[in-house]
Parts: C-alpha cells; structure tokens; sequence
C-alpha cells in the first residue's frame, strides 16, 4: 500500500489535496498538480506559456490556485 501511496504522489495530486492548497503555491507543486516535469514547467513558465496564471516574485514563480482549479475543473 504505501508504494502505491508513493506512486501517487510522483504522479500527482489527490482532488483532496488540490482544494486544501493555499491561494498561491510553488511552481513544483503546479507542476506536479498538471503532471509536469521541473525543467517543462520552468521552461513554459519563463516564457509566459504557463497553462495557468503564474506570478513571478523575484526569483520565485508563484502559481495562482484559482487559476490552477479552474484549468483542472475543480474551481469552487
């Protein structure tokens, strides 16, 4: 059981999981929420292609959840 918990969480996210995030979280967590590797999603977010709302906050990227919920169809 707890290899298929690891599994999950390499994967991606829980739906539980999504609705408890703050209202802003890293790119490594909007990367792992779309199923995005770590060079993909800091490629598409320095070009602006993000599929999501990113805020850029000096040298950190910042993912908008509300943005994020919605592309996923989860928005509340």
């Amino acid at each position: 059981m707890r290899e298929n918990e690891e599994a999950s969480r390499l994967k991606g996210m829980s739906r539980e999981e999504l609705l408890e995030l703050p209202a802003a979280v890293d790119l490594e967590t909007g990367n792992r929420a779309l199923g995005l590797g770590r060079s993909k999603g800091y490629e598409l977010a320095k070009r602006d292609q993000y599929p999501c709302k990113v805020l850029r906050l000096g040298n950190a990227y910042r993912v908008v959840t509300a943005d994020l919920l919605a592309l996923l169809g989860l928005a509340v």
